[in-house]
């Protein structure tokens, strides 16, 4: 099946207008392809104009991956790579598949027998791991915790726990308007001990990390309302 052609992974900003943490090789494959599995084409049609003022929008076709049925659908967003069409699949922000829509699409495509090209980009989870001081042998992403109080409670005792027995770091995140809440329950929560890192703005010019235990948390206040934000937790 030599004339298939690629579902190609393309990882977005995380936020801004500075296109220059996108490789340029990641960029030149963006722009060579015609077809796009999107989120949002709104999102992306800005998001390839950033990368290119000159591309012409009306040249693209895209394909939108429904918020329910994501399985059902893929097959036929996948169609044009079956013509021998490279197919750019985009998340609204960071990588696609990755706390993001498109999972579904990339094992279709494996079903299908079409070729995945995952290309290099920001990923806000990788990065705030990075940047933590925390163990990166070994984590677990949750996504997003309970946002009843107790649940929430319930859960980060248990992530604590988790870590604790498997020397494992443990990285959650929540909507950006959430953000004071959820540190707040992490620093009633957590032992005094444990560590917290809250990792706000990655790759932008406001991009902060703060790493300490919960008993220094309990000493100072960080401003990270209606951030973009990752948690993560260690020993």
């Amino acid at each position: 099946m030599s004339d298939v052609g690629k579902l190609v992974l393309i990882p977005n900003l995380l936020g801004g207008d500075d296109v220059g943490i996108i490789p340029e090789y990641t960029k030149a494959r963006i722009l060579a392809l015609k077809y796009f599995i999107v989120e949002r084409e709104r999102e992306s049609r800005r998001y390839l104009k950033k990368i290119d003022k000159s591309v012409v929008i009306d040249d693209l076709e895209f394909l939108l991956i429904p918020k329910k049925k994501e399985k059902e659908a893929a097959k036929e967003l996948l169609l044009p790579c079956l013509s021998g069409n490279d197919v750019g699949l985009i998340s609204d922000a960071g990588c696609p598949a990755v706390a993001d829509p498109g999972a579904l699409v990339v094992k279709e495509a494996h079903i299908m027998g079409i070729p995945v090209d995952p290309l290099v980009g920001p990923s806000s989870i990788l990065l705030a791991l990075m940047a933590s001081g925390l163990g990166g042998q070994r984590f677990e992403f949750h996504g997003y915790l309970p946002i009843d109080r107790s649940e929430r409670v319930e859960r980060l005792r248990f992530l604590e726990q988790i870590g604790m027995r498997n020397r494992s770091t443990q990285i959650f995140m929540e909507t950006p308007y959430r953000n004071e809440g959820l540190l707040e329950a992490c620093i009633k929560t957590l032992r005094k001990h444990t560590w917290l890192c809250v990792a706000v703005d990655m790759t932008l010019p406001t991009q902060q990390v703060f790493t300490m235990r919960i008993a220094d948390w309990k000493k100072w206040k960080a401003e990270i309302n209606k951030r973009p934000a990752i948690f993560l937790i260690g020993q």
